[in-house]
């Protein structure tokens, strides 16, 4: 769940509004059920691995039990929506994959251990809803059947598949030169892959359309184009060896014929690429400069229309020396304090950043940019995980927002926040889950496919 650029979670939205009523919106603090204070003493390199495990077991002990995939939030008070504890969600599960993998790296799991896991993601997945070869954003973990999203985004979710497939190629490429059994599970993640039909989701036109439903068809009517978190369908969508996309969906349709280039500046950074169009608020919230970018290497990847290393580069920063300048004075924001996304507030969910900023900072947003801005988002870890502020960290690591100005926190987390933690950590300390998404041979062929060159 996420405020994204077409505004279409609101309905969404309003579920997570209903369920933080019993909340600390009142500006009274919740008491923490699973306080977890970090040890007085820590190093960087000890504080990092530390946020990595905690996050990692988000998707490994918090795990949906029937198809081992990532519940939508986990909410420590028990504080759940009517038959919400159970849903699944797809794009988040695709972080989760990955997350994974660090465990393995970290040696929080072993190798046999993530196999085992993967394997019943895998099979579950096989026998899931799917809509021409796409699987919906929320799935009904008992069951496998669609759990709707809002009431006509009860189909296929396309961005929400792209995650998952990200997720899916990083594992497939981790097991490649398996054992007999391991490359089994790689024979399953290709057949799986491969059934989604990307081309199909253009309805005829040169774009990528985010969802259909076979009650309500196109209805819900989302082309996708301009800049938001969801180049990696593009990409994903030009490299499918079965259905993939023409170039030119690429160009006129995500890109809009040139269109997509920025010319703007925030705190003397240019944009690189538009973030919204006819809007004074330029910037997106930073899960812009995450969700495509886990697998997908920025780092000296370019086309014509950006660099996408200076690009994300610069969106931390702005989003840092917004929270440094704090143009509404709010309480707490500063040089260890900082980073906006979309996550739970004082009104429910809501989309933060600089211009649309309700005073709540998310972890996620900082943490998630470590390979950008390394020093900064170190001094944020630091504050973080202080003695002081144990309240803001539970069994699963950061708590998913807060706001010092509203004297407000919430022990919930949400999967689409938690992910992006331990995956682009592990990207900083050691680039492992780009090196193994770049280096699939259908990824290759679509970023050249598209005119992408890369490093």
């Amino acid at each position: 769940m996420r405020l994204s650029f077409f505004g279409s979670i609101a309905i969404g939205g309003l579920l997570l509004l209903s369920s933080c009523q019993n909340s600390s919106a009142t500006g009274k603090e919740e008491t923490s059920v699973d306080k977890v204070q970090a040890p007085p003493v820590l190093n960087g390199d000890s504080l990092l691995t530390l946020v990595q495990k905690q996050t990692f077991n988000y998707f490994w002990e918090g795990a949906e039990p029937t198809s081992g995939l990532a519940r939508e939030r986990i909410h420590m008070d028990n504080i759940y929506p009517q038959n919400d504890q159970d849903v699944v969600t797809t794009g988040g599960s695709g972080f989760g994959l990955m997350a994974i993998l660090v465990g393995v790296e970290r040696g929080f799991i072993s190798r046999e251990q993530a196999l085992e896991r993967y394997e019943r993601i895998m099979d579950y997945l096989a026998k899931a809803d799917r809509f021409h070869g796409a699987w919906p954003h929320w799935i009904k973990g008992p069951t496998g059947k669609v759990q709707p999203f809002s009431k006509k985004d009860n189909g296929g979710d396309l961005v929400e598949t792209a995650f998952l497939v990200q997720g899916m190629i990083a594992v497939r490429e981790y097991f490649r030169d398996g054992n007999e059994r391991e490359k089994e599970l790689v024979r399953k993640i290709d057949e799986l892959w491969k059934g989604v039909e990307w081309d199909w989701y253009t309805h005829g036109q040169d774009v990528l359309y985010w969802h259909w439903s076979p009650e309500y068809q196109w209805q819900m009517n989302f082309p996708v184009g301009g800049y938001n978190e969801c180049l990696i369908m593009y990409v994903l969508a030009a490299s499918s060896p079965t259905h993939a996309i023409d170039a030119e969906v690429y160009h006129k349709g995500w890109a809009r014929n040139d269109s997509i280039i920025s010319e703007e500046s925030y705190y003397d950074l240019p944009l690189v690429l538009n973030h919204y169009e006819h809007d004074e608020a330029a910037v997106g919230p930073l899960f812009w400069a995450h969700y495509s970018y886990l697998g997908l290497n920025p780092k000296g990847l370019k086309d014509r229309y950006g660099d996408y290393w200076e690009l994300n580069r610069n969106h931390a920063l702005i989003h840092y020396k917004y929270c440094v300048d704090n143009p509404e004075n709010y309480k707490g924001y500063g040089e260890d304090c900082w980073g906006l996304t979309s996550s739970y507030s004082m009104r429910g969910y809501a989309g933060h950043r600089p211009g649309e900023d309700l005073g709540v900072i998310s972890p996620t947003a900082a943490l998630s940019s470590f390979p950008y801005t390394p020093e900064e988002s170190m001094q944020f870890l630091k504050f973080l995980y202080a003695p002081e502020q144990d309240s803001l960290i539970g069994k699963y690591g950061p708590y998913d927002a807060f706001s010092f100005e509203n004297n407000w926190y919430v022990s919930r987390y949400l999967a689409i926040d938690q992910g992006p933690i331990p995956v682009m950590i592990e990207n900083y300390r050691s680039g492992m889950l780009w090196n193994l998404f770049m280096k699939a041979p259908e990824v290759q062929a679509g970023l050249t496919k598209l005119g992408f060159t890369h490093e």
